[in-house]
């Protein structure tokens, strides 16, 4: 059975949108804990707007010589209404998004990752799909931009299974959902 496990860049006033404000903090450290994610994961699960941002960015960026091959090469998942002919080693996952997303976890294998794609990741979260969220704190104030958690969410319980900072002053907030005991 292979975990969900979301990266979300995110800032201290919680905006997750447009994160070229995350590019003052970037360092080889943040360089190295996404490879880890990567390499930990056999899938990425993206929403149309990040695909749609990453599909143009990466490849681009292995035409002019940086190693991204691994990005480039494993498998995604869009979860798009609209996407008719995915590029990019894709795979539109049509109709009953949930179910497709549980039957991939039901498979044996490295994780499934999900980098950005907030709104997919609110979909999970309410599906309790979602093993592993981490949140990329960037030490930052946007100001306005979308948030990760809209209002009206599903109250849900998290427990903090981990953290890791950076020289940036960015930090990893590693949380797993959590079962509660009922006294």
């Amino acid at each position: 059975m292979s975990k969900v496990v979301a990266v979300i860049y995110i800032s201290m006033d919680g905006v997750v949108e447009e994160p070229a404000w995350t590019a003052p903090f970037w360092n080889d450290d943040h360089g190295k804990f996404q490879a880890g994610q990567l390499s930990y994961s056999r899938a990425l699960l993206l929403g149309r707007v990040t695909y749609d941002g990453m599909s143009q960015a990466w490849p681009a960026m292995e035409a002019a010589g940086e190693d991204v091959g691994e990005m480039n090469s494993i498998p995604k998942y869009v979860a798009s209404t609209t996407l008719k002919d995915p590029q990019w080693n894709a795979t539109v996952l049509e109709g009953d998004v949930a179910r497709a997303v549980a039957e991939l976890k039901a498979e044996d294998g490295k994780d499934l990752l999900v980098y950005g794609s907030g709104e997919l990741v609110n979909y999970l979260i309410k599906h309790d799909l979602v093993d592993e969220l981490k949140l990329f704190l960037h030490p930052v104030i946007v100001g306005k931009g979308r948030r990760l958690f809209p209002e009206g969410i599903d109250t849900k319980t998290w427990r903090l299974a981990g953290t890791q900072a950076f020289s940036s002053g960015a930090i990893v907030l590693d949380y797993r959902p959590a079962v509660l005991q009922e006294a």
